[in-house]
């Protein structure tokens, strides 16, 4: 079994199918080396993450959100790299979207829960550039969105 899937399995994290697009744009774009992966919302084993942060859903439930994009990431990703994860050398950069309230400042707190599990997968090479932002409401009303940059082989 490759090493990424390996590490996946001893985290107990299993991938969905990866997420077919909701308006007029691709999943991921491929140009040289690196993949561009759309923005994936909070959609966990049970259903979309709804709600906005500071109001309805507290910090740690936003974590978990945030952790649920990254998987979403992930499954994108193998799909981008034909299913070889270990093709992957670089996290580059992510992108956090927190539904929240005009008073809440954790959005940090929240898109660690994305960030984290980068780290835990691909290690050192998952330490990566990030911005995490507060917004007035998402697609769907989801709590959160991330989007990322990767690099491959």
């Amino acid at each position: 079994m490759p090493k990424i899937d390996d590490k996946l399995a001893e985290l107990g994290v299993v991938l969905p199918g990866a997420v077919a697009p909701v308006a007029n744009y691709v999943p991921f774009v491929k140009t040289g080396a690196l993949i561009f992966i759309s923005g994936q919302v909070s959609i966990g084993p049970n259903g979309l993450i709804t709600g906005k942060l500071g109001r309805d859903l507290d910090v740690n439930t936003g974590i978990e959100a945030a952790q649920a994009c990254g998987v979403n990431l992930i499954a994108q990703l193998k799909n981008a790299c034909d299913g070889d994860l270990d093709r992957v050398t670089r996290v580059v950069k992510l992108g956090g979207f927190v539904n929240c309230t005009d008073d809440f400042a954790d959005q940090p707190k929240v898109i660690n829960g994305a960030s984290d599990l980068m780290v835990a997968v691909f290690g050192d090479n998952g330490r990566h550039a990030r911005a995490a932002v507060g917004a007035p409401c998402l697609p769907m009303n989801a709590a959160v969105e991330v989007d990322g940059i990767f690099e491959i082989t």
